[in-house]
């Protein structure tokens, strides 16, 4: 392929490559290397452009390749996905691709934009083994035009290694041994089937001592050896039989040898057994988990007598004495090297299935997490509860700053106590403090009814916070950076106020896997889980945006074209030179230049800057647009961020162009009504029950508040203010069927439950959100609270969730003596 400019064209029956003629130059080529047209389906191409790093330049036919296949697969249009591919190559990101490019992708949400990345990604990966093949191949003189043939057509990795299974580079094997015997001529004679065939008259010749081959039937075992491994390297029956394992396989589990007692928390799996193609993510998982742990051992096969008929089928021609022999080989492949070939690649699927389920599960999850309503900027109290070590006690300032810190000890003697409320009356009058941040674990009811029983001022709201992940903060070298002559309590307190100030901008500082909203996170795919969850967080920090002068850094290297580095030398920046006055002071900012301003500046707000459109979501590439807009009605572009009436006067359509049509200036037009609007809801204020605190104390029947804490496969965890999670089957969450617990609750939703039962030597509750409860169906297999659960685990394995016996018992009757003090 000569460089130069190639172009895609769409027609009804596919896409067509050619070179692009200087006319359509002249009329449409910008400088960036590629365009797309919304008038004409077309994207014109600079073929002298690496593209997604890859080795050579690419070509029309690579292109055609990826393209058709992405857009058949995911349903899109060839334009959609072959634009979407050049902004991904040109190093934009997928925040700024859905915000910002919308005319060229055809409005491609992120989910859509994210999946051709990915599947791309996965196309070229592809390409790079298929090349690694080739290469290998040829080195050997192996490579015929009938095996490059093949080769180029395999569209998938399985398949691909189905092809070079023969060609690899074995080690000594069966087979092997049997060739170096010579007995690879019989095996060929056996192989070829012939009805007038004598095996054993035919091994005769091959009987040879000093070959270690003692007799007839020792020459026709190896023989057979020698034709099972061409029969387990044959790409058809691989095919055929993956297939089998993937549709009719069974998964069962048996308890370890031994293992009865001390694996007693996987007895629902100790003789399992279900199809695994409709198995649920968390049983595949838990029986993994099982395994690994050395309690359990699992197999995953169809039915013996279904995968030998593939195998027999495909290679036994009649039944002729020599036709038997390549029987018996056929069987001894399928027992001794295709079964568990199959069965670990089956296995290998089926994880991956589940790990992308739970890794579904988690994301969505922490994105509801993330997206959380924030309290806002209010001078703030927070208080890390504690029955020994006292309750840690901190002051915020309204950008979280710390200002003060003390710790008090309420559930000691009534002096304490009265010490207690003194110290907080006085914080509360000392920094008009507007609002009381308690954190969820160890003693959190005890200490919230404290709280509420020493007369604060009655305007100011007590809010329990969830407080996963703030022991992992607190410990962390961030922390530490930020606190550095504080200890890990009085840090863990200022995680729990921040977070009720602003969600967003305190979790991104955690790892996402500690927050523990996921089930089984610690068995999936970590690479996998990780990307993910860095999608999630870079998608909710874009979406909601971030004030340029206050961010942390941590905050800033998640928005679109920053990263640590360039959200460090932001922040020193700002340090050194004081607040930013409009977006384009970025292009100051050292190691931030053109490419990540453009990507970055239309997620970053400057409240009261020169410009106010700075403090919205518009891109500073549309300012010039916007004014000469505001010009072309006699107004300014202040008076249109005030003036509906105004805004009304302007006729969109005016202004479309082939670079901006009319899904940019509607966006334009909403950020004008609403500038920098924030896509969360509302802060409403939430209670548990009074008088209800303790697992104890809990009765089928009751009717409770509760907060969705966790989403799982099956079903949904709710905080109702007993120091332990109760579980909403997914048969109990409401009175019409639900297929995925997530369409019904997302984490952080404040539900109304009925208590439907309560194991206390186990630890668990059973709820209902049905309108008329009924006794809930048994527990299947898997449906446990989940280990991966951080929350669980601090709060159940090391009681940090307190209740019961060590309790304010005292409050009540020392309530008198504060009435005399206030």
């Amino acid at each position: 392929m000569a460089p130069g400019f190639y172009v895609i064209r769409e027609f009804s029956n596919g896409l067509r490559f050619g070179e692009a003629s200087p006319e359509l130059m002249n009329s449409t080529m910008e400088a960036d290397g590629g365009w797309a047209s919304e008038k004409w389906n077309f994207l014109l191409i600079d073929s002298t452009r690496n593209w997604r790093n890859m080795t050579h330049p690419f070509s029309p036919a690579m292109i055609e390749k990826y393209v058709l296949k992405v857009t058949q697969e995911l349903k899109l249009q060839p334009r959609q996905v072959a634009a979407t591919a050049m902004l991904l190559e040109e190093g934009a990101t997928v925040p700024f691709i859905a915000r910002y490019r919308k005319e060229r992708t055809g409005e491609l949400d992120e989910v859509q934009i994210t999946s051709i990345r990915d599947r791309l990604e996965q196309l070229v990966e592809l390409d790079k083994r298929r090349e690694s093949i080739v290469s290998s191949l040829e080195e050997r003189k192996l490579l015929t035009e009938e095996l490059k043939a093949k080769i180029d057509g395999a569209e998938t990795l399985a398949t691909l290694e189905d092809i070079y299974l023969p060609f690899r580079p074995k080690k000594r094997t069966k087979a092997t041994v049997a060739k170096e015997r010579g007995l690879e001529p019989l095996a060929d004679i056996l192989w070829a089937q012939d009805a007038t065939t004598d095996p054993v008259a035919e091994a005769a010749p091959f009987v040879d001592a000093a070959k270690e081959v003692p007799d007839a039937e020792a020459a026709l075992a190896g023989a057979r050896d020698i034709i099972a491994e061409r029969i387990n390297d044959d790409a058809e029956v691989r095919a055929k039989l993956r297939d089998l394992y993937l549709t009719k396989g069974v998964l069962k589990s048996k308890v370890a040898l031994g293992k009865e007692e001390e694996g007693a928390k996987f007895k629902d799996y100790f003789d399992w057994s279900e199809p695994a193609a409709t198995a649920p993510s968390h049983r595949i998982l838990a029986i993994r988990r099982g395994e690994s742990e050395g309690f359990l051992y699992s197999r995953l096969t169809p039915p013996e007598e279904d995968a030998l008929t593939i195998v027999e089928n495909l290679f036994v021609r009649g039944k002729s004495p020599a036709a038997e022999q390549v029987r018996l080989a056929a069987q001894d492949c399928y027992k001794r090297l295709l079964g568990f070939a199959m069965e670990a690649e089956a296995r290998i699927f089926f994880k991956k299935k589940a790990d992308e389920e739970a890794i579904r599960v988690f994301a969505e999850n922490l994105r509801e997490l993330l997206l959380a309503s924030p309290l806002g900027q209010k001078t703030m109290l927070a208080i890390d509860p504690g029955f020994r070590t006292g309750c840690k006690v901190v002051v915020l300032d309204r950008q979280g700053k710390l200002l003060e810190n003390e710790v008090i000890y309420p559930e000691k003697s009534t002096r304490e106590q009265v010490e207690a409320a003194e110290v907080l009356h006085s914080l509360v009058k000392k920094h008009h403090i507007e609002a009381i941040a308690i954190g969820n674990g160890t003693a959190s009811r005890e200490t919230e009814a404290f709280i509420r029983k020493i007369k604060l001022p009655t305007s100011i709201p007590v809010v329990v916070v969830n407080e996963s992940g703030a022991s992992i903060y607190s410990a962390s070298e961030v922390a530490r950076e930020e606190f550095p002559n504080h200890d890990i309590t009085v840090r863990g307190a200022v995680s729990i106020g921040r977070r009720l100030m602003d969600p967003l901008a305190e979790l991104v500082k955690i790892d996402p896997k500690s927050i523990g909203v996921g089930q089984y996170q610690h068995d999936v795919d970590q690479n996998a889980l990780k990307r993910s969850l860095d999608d999630i967080v870079i998608s909710c920090v874009n979406n909601v945006g971030v004030e340029l002068n206050t961010a942390s850094k941590h905050l800033l290297s998640y928005v679109s074209g920053l990263n640590s580095r360039t959200a460090a030398s932001i922040v020193e920046h700002r340090d050194a030179n004081g607040p930013f006055k409009s977006r384009k002071e970025l292009l100051k900012v050292a190691n931030l230049g053109p490419k990540a301003f453009e990507q970055a500046a239309g997620f970053l707000r400057i409240r009261d800057g020169e410009d106010p459109l700075d403090a919205s979501a518009v891109h500073p590439e549309r300012y010039e647009l916007l004014n000469n807009i505001a010009r072309d009605i006699g107004a300014t572009v202040s008076e249109l961020l005030k003036d509906g009436v105004k805004r009304n006067k302007i006729d969109l359509k005016k202004y479309v162009t082939d670079d901006v049509g009319l899904p940019t200036l509607n966006d334009i037009m909403q950020e004008l009504a609403k500038p920098g609007r924030d896509p969360r809801q509302q802060f409403e204020a939430f209670s548990f029950a009074d008088g209800v605190e303790k697992l104890e104390q809990l009765q089928p029947g009751m009717k409770l508040p509760g907060i969705v804490t966790n989403v799982t496969a099956f079903g949904a965890f709710v905080d109702i203010g007993v120091h332990q999670d109760g579980l909403v089957h997914i048969s109990q969450l409401s009175d019409q069927f639900v297929k995925n617990p997530a369409d019904v609750v997302k984490v952080g939703q404040k539900v109304h439950v009925t208590v439907m039962e309560v194991d206390l030597a186990r630890k668990r509750v059973g709820l209902s959100m049905k309108s008329k409860p009924e006794a809930a169906p048994a527990r299947k297999p898997g449906e446990k609270r989940q280990e991966g659960n951080s929350r669980d685990v601090d709060r159940h394995r090391s009681g940090n969730r307190g209740g019961g016996g060590g309790g304010f018992g005292q409050v009540d009757w020392f309530t008198a003596a504060m009435n005399k003090k206030h």
